[in-house]
This record gives C-alpha cells, sequence and structure tokens, in this order.
C-alpha cells in the first residue's frame, strides 16, 4: 500500500470514528418526548432511533468496538505511512537520520493525535450535544444495522460488562433516563428561565412547583376568620351577609360552632317574598368535604372536584375540627389571587 493511501484510511477512519462517537452520544442524550411524535407519524427513522434508544447498552458496545478499532487501524495503517511521507522534506533538509527518526515519530504523533481528537472525537461529540435529535435520527439507523451484523461480539462485550457491574451491585440499564424527578424539571425550568429560552412573566411556572409541596393546613383558614351564619339563619340574614360581606359561599355551624354546610346565594336567589322570613335550613344546604390537616393540597383538590363541593373542614390528627378550606384558596395558589364574583358586582 502506497503512503498517499495511508493518508486516504486516515480520513476515511477518522471519518468512521467520528460516526461512532456521535452515534454513541446523540443515542444518550436524545430524549423520547422530542423523538415518539415523529414515530407515530410514520418516521423510519424515529422508529429506529427509539429502538437504539431503547437498546442504549448495546449501542454503546458498538460504538466503543468501532471507535477503538478505528484507532487501532489509525495506528498501525496511516502513522506509518504519514512518518515515511515526512522524511522526505527532512532528508531534503539535511538533518542526520536519527534525527529524522526521531522528528518524523514525534510530528506524525502530534498531526495524527490532533486530527484523531479534534475531528474524531470532539467535533462529533459536541455536535450531538448541541442537536441532539437530528443527530440520533441521522446516525442510529445505521448504527443499528451496523449492531445487527455484530451483535455476537457485542452481545458477547455486554454480557460480561453487565455481568460485572451486578458483581458491584450496579443493576445495569438498557435505557438512558428520559424522565425527570420534580425536583430536577424545577431545575431545569429555572435553568430555562436564567437563560431567556422560558418566560413565565405571571409566576404559573414557580406557583406549580411550590404547590406540589403544599399542605391542606397551609392554605385553609381558621374557623374564628370565617363569616358563619347558624342553622336557623333565614333568607333574610343570608342577604344581609351578602350586603354586607360581599362573598358567594356561607357556612352554616351548629349551635356548638361546627361547620355542618354551606350554602350558595344562588341557591336562595329567586326566593318568593312570603318565604324570605324562613331559616334556609330547609332549603339546599350543601355537604362540606372533610379533609385532614396534612394532606397534599393536590390530592385536596382532587377530593373536592371530585365530590363537587366547594368547601371542606379540616381535622388535625385528634379528629378535631381545626378550620374550613376554599377551593377558590388552593385555586389561588396555582393562578395567584381569585376574587370572588360576588365581591367583583358590589
Amino acid at each position: 500500500m502506497s503512503d498517499w493511501m495511508g493518508v486516504v484510511w486516515l480520513v476515511v477512519l477518522l471519518g468512521f470514528n467520528a460516526f461512532f462517537v456521535g452515534a454513541e452520544f446523540a443515542v444518550i442524550s436524545a430524549r423520547r418526548a422530542q423523538i415518539e411524535p415523529r414515530a407515530n407519524k410514520g418516521s423510519k427513522a424515529a422508529k429506529m432511533a427509539l429502538q437504539a434508544m431503547e437498546s442504549a447498552s448495546l449501542m454503546l458496545a458498538m460504538c466503543q468496538l468501532g471507535i477503538t478499532v478505528c484507532s487501532l487501524l489509525i495506528l498501525y495503517i496511516s502513522e506509518p505511512s504519514i512518518h515515511h511521507l515526512l522524511e522526505v522534506p527532512l532528508y531534503a533538509l539535511g538533518l542526520p537520520p536519527e534525527v529524522i527518526t526521531v522528528a518524523g515519530y514525534v510530528i506524525t504523533l502530534v498531526l495524527v493525535t490532533y486530527l484523531h481528537v479534534v475531528f474524531g472525537e470532539m467535533v462529533p461529540k459536541n455536535a450531538s450535544f448541541s442537536m441532539p435529535t437530528r443527530f440520533v435520527l441521522l446516525l442510529a439507523p445505521p448504527l443499528l444495522w451496523i449492531s445487527r451484523i455484530f451483535k455476537p461480539i457485542i452481545g458477547l462485550l455486554n454480557g460480561i460488562t453487565n455481568g460485572m457491574l451486578r458483581l458491584m451491585r450496579i443493576e445495569p440499564k438498557d435505557e438512558a433516563n428520559s424522565a425527570f424527578t420534580l425536583d430536577q424539571v424545577e431545575t431545569i425550568v429555572e435553568e430555562s428561565k436564567r437563560e431567556g429560552l422560558l418566560f413565565d412573566p405571571t409566576g404559573a411556572l414557580a406557583k406549580t412547583f411550590e404547590f406540589t409541596s403544599r399542605k391542606v393546613a397551609d392554605v385553609s383558614l381558621p374557623l374564628a376568620d370565617i363569616v358563619t351564619l347558624p342553622l336557623d339563619a333565614t333568607t333574610e340574614d343570608v342577604e344581609a351577609a351578602v350586603r354586607e360581606r360581599g362573598f358567594s359561599r356561607y357556612v352554616f355551624v351548629d349551635g356548638e360552632g361546627e361547620p355542618v354546610g354551606y350554602l350558595h346565594i344562588k341557591d336562595v336567589l329567586g326566593t318568593k317574598d312570603e318565604a324570605s322570613g324562613l331559616p334556609v335550613q330547609g332549603k339546599r344546604i350543601r355537604r362540606l368535604a372533610s379533609l385532614f390537616e396534612q394532606s397534599e393540597l393536590e390530592d385536596a383538590m382532587q377530593l373536592m372536584r371530585s365530590s363537587g363541593a366547594h368547601v371542606a373542614k379540616t381535622f388535625n390528627a385528634e379528629g378535631e375540627t381545626t378550620g374550613l378550606l376554599f377551593l377558590e384558596d388552593i385555586l389561588e395558589e396555582l393562578v395567584g389571587e381569585v376574587r370572588d364574583a360576588t365581591r367583583r358586582l358590589r
């Protein structure tokens, strides 16, 4: 083989090395959430990319095998050719043979290492990190075909690797992590906001993360702060409370001050004049939901929505009523202040 063919092989082997490096980092960096919609639309490249991502350990074995083989071939095929080509200009300089041999080896080593690190490693790696979706769609299909050809070899390598990991009490995984914990998502959102890639002018995203850690006791109101009505309250009493306070919902308490239900003003709107002085107890007093004060706020919202109750009484570990929770106050934790529609009409 001529020396110039060695240079051609250097370019070819650097290209293969770059392919395996780029494919390795693309398979690890790409996210299923960005690939699955394309696969669902019928993209063959996306479907093959998902197969590669689901067999990440095998793909990594294939990439490492390819990178190692390319590096060895560069060492044994391309370096001697480049070394021999460099001897010609060094001889022309009139240098002694011993100096020419050492200088040619050093220059060849530096040149090949530079080309290998930059074009065979760093460029494809950084490109895959920057655009993982594009590169996994481009590189995963051919990587999958190559891995099928060398499946016995990479299967053996992967099996040995997994066995060694299990000896170290490490459970091997076939797929890179594509899901995040709540704390990780919050960190991603904060970083995106700092980089100017995500905007949250109303604070809705921040409130959502805070909402997940809130308890019922953090939002409920003590009974002393609630406008309540006795069970024998009349329609006129309700109307007077609306005129004075402007709320749309009022909680009824029994003789001991224990909440027993609530009433929405629409339940008494349109009452006939002759019934205006009668107690509203016989009318539709709505049932209160009952919540433990240390329950998660999102669980409380789900329970109140499923039961249709807009008001719940809270209790402690001893079973004592500690306060009241309004669905409106839960929603305010997510979207900010929610003003009572009745109060807006005043």
